[in-house]
């Protein structure tokens, strides 16, 4: 078998901050086995880790995948159990999924035995700038659902301007960056204003604080992210949201993300699935399993300039995968190429 590790560095469509970072460029590294099948590893903008370490954790697991006489279903947990940073995990599961598909001749979702992905609509992220700027890009999108970042000092001036805005569902991920005493005032003040999904209102060492927080605003959900990565740390911490955003690159890949997102189903609990800044080929993995979820944060391929794979299709909120997603989305060689990282 053929593997290889390409990394690309990918033009952002504007700069894209949040509470604790900013970039311009989105480099991430693809799996790619026989030419074909693909993987993405996308490190967060906010917390890394480096792609040096994503880069030398990719080229272990190619050598124990290398190692291997065929690879068949049971190759998912095993490369799920690699001992590896989990967004290269996730990359090589990824890709081990496509080719599993690719050569059954089945979809992706009927290889891991779940429903077919319908009636997906997604949130659009509008990143930290000007108060102005922000609400006048929420006025001007075709997106009904939004994700405004917040988790900074000028948080109450778009607080204000929310009364402006019409025909949106609005929603707030803080990205830890509220004290508790300013999570509980802004949950309280954008629960009047009629938002109710609020996710991240603080740093991980308070979530033990967040019932307290929500207080009676019993309409708000709470959803955790940051600090939630296994099915491990959703059994210690579920006590305290009401909703675990799940990210392919968090939990390294499908397989552990299916696990947590059935344990907080059977918790009565909501499930989003989120995605880092990636392309198509890194969200597959979350539309794969998007019948196990509620809600949807998967616009990472649309702030790239480019998206350099087919087999995901977007209308505004919508999103479809091709009749011809098995075998995982297809690379756009041309731009591929471009994109490569010199």
């Amino acid at each position: 078998m053929q593997l290889d590790a390409v990394k690309l560095t990918l033009p952002l469509k504007k700069k894209f901050r949040v509470a604790k970072g900013e970039a311009e460029t989105k480099t991430n590294i693809f799996t790619i086995l026989n030419n074909r099948y693909t993987g993405e590893a996308a490190a967060s903008v906010q917390y890394g880790p480096s792609i040096e370490l994503i880069e030398k954790d990719i080229l272990r697991g190619i050598e124990l995948i290398k190692k291997l006489d065929e690879i068949t279903i049971e190759t998912l947990d095993y490369v799920a159990a690699f001992e590896i940073n989990p967004i290269s995990k996730s990359a090589l599961v990824g890709m081990i999924l496509n080719y599993l598909s690719g050569e059954s001749r089945k979809y992706p979702w009927e290889v891991l035995g779940v429903g077919t992905p319908v009636g997906v609509k997604s949130s659009m992220t509008v990143a930290i700038d000007t108060p102005s700027k922000m609400i006048e890009q929420i006025k001007k999108s075709q997106f009904q659902i939004i994700k405004i970042k917040m988790g900074n000092e000028e948080d109450v001036m778009i607080l204000d301007l929310l009364d402006t805005l019409k025909g949106k569902e609005i929603r707030i991920d803080a990205n830890g960056g509220w004290s508790c005493a300013k999570a509980e005032e802004m949950i309280f003040n954008l629960s009047q204003k009629g938002v109710k999904i609020i996710e991240q209102p603080t740093s991980l060492e308070f979530v033990s604080e967040w019932n307290h927080l929500k207080g009676k605003n019993e309409d708000v959900c709470l959803v955790m992210d940051e600090g939630l990565n296994s099915l491990e740390d959703y059994k210690k911490y579920s006590e305290n949201f009401d909703c675990v955003n799940i990210k392919m690159e968090k939990s390294g890949g499908v397989i552990e993300g299916l696990k947590i997102a059935l344990a907080a189903r059977d918790d009565k609990k909501k499930v989003m699935l989120g995605c880092m800044v990636e392309s198509s080929i890194g969200i597959a993995q979350a539309l794969y399993m998007s019948s196990k979820a509620d809600y949807f944060d998967l616009d990472g391929p649309l702030l790239l300039k480019d998206d350099i794979a087919n087999g995901i299709r977007y209308s505004n909120e919508s999103i479809e995968v091709d009749r011809e997603i098995i075998g995982g989305p297809k690379i756009k060689r041309e731009l591929f190429e471009k994109y490569i990282t010199k």
